[in-house]
């Protein structure tokens, strides 16, 4: 069972990123202040739920959080300052945003840039751990997943609805036969282990 939050002697912020490996598109982040002993059946690691779960517990914590915030980087960013960097720009832009200011951080991960002023602890799998993280992961999956299901209306070749901007077979093939997308990452590289193909352009 997942617990509310890390520590109790300050209001606390969980944050967590969405989009690191893809190839095409943002990085999203999301930040959420919990209220204190606040539980919501189902509420978990955004990757250990199905799409329609996830869908279904976002409108809830966005209601019942005391705050949240999502923010993004986008591709070109992503390409001038290497994702690790702009998944850390992305989640103190969150942080930014939070229209109540948290006294403390939870990041999901090893590795994180300090917050001007608040502390912070890096938790690894701090999402299947904490559930103001959690509800973070699927805040800034959410939002990313109906960004990239929006960019497929236009370019519908990479099928960005289905696969978000993932590395899959499919999406790698797409990039190969057609080529860069506006959106596309142009530092990522793609390779396809079927066709035993590599584009060093992406």
């Amino acid at each position: 069972m997942l617990l509310n939050c890390y520590q109790e002697e300050f209001l606390e912020a969980g944050c967590d990123e969405a989009g690191r490996g893809c190839l095409a598109g943002p990085v999203f982040a999301a930040a959420v202040i919990l209220p204190r002993g606040f539980y919501l059946e189902g509420l978990n690691d955004s990757k250990q739920l199905n799409h329609g779960q996830r869908d279904l517990l976002r409108p809830i914590i966005e209601k019942e959080a005391l705050a949240w915030a999502v923010a993004s980087c986008d591709h070109e960013e992503i390409d001038q300052i290497n994702i690790l960097n702009a998944s850390f720009l992305a989640m103190h832009r969150a942080i930014e945003k939070l229209h109540t200011q948290p006294q403390y951080l939870v990041i999901d991960g090893n590795r994180f840039k300090a917050y001007p002023q608040i502390p912070h602890c890096c938790i690894i799998k701090g999402d299947g751990k904490y559930l103001n993280i959690a509800a973070a992961s699927i805040l800034a999956k959410t939002h990313r997943d109906e960004f990239m299901a929006n960019l497929h209306i236009d370019y519908p070749h990479y099928n960005w609805q289905q696969n978000k901007g993932y590395p899959t077979i499919a999406h790698r093939r797409a990039v190969m036969e057609i080529g860069l997308s506006p959106f596309h990452r142009k530092t990522f590289n793609v390779r396809d282990p079927q066709l035993d193909l590599f584009s060093k352009t992406v």
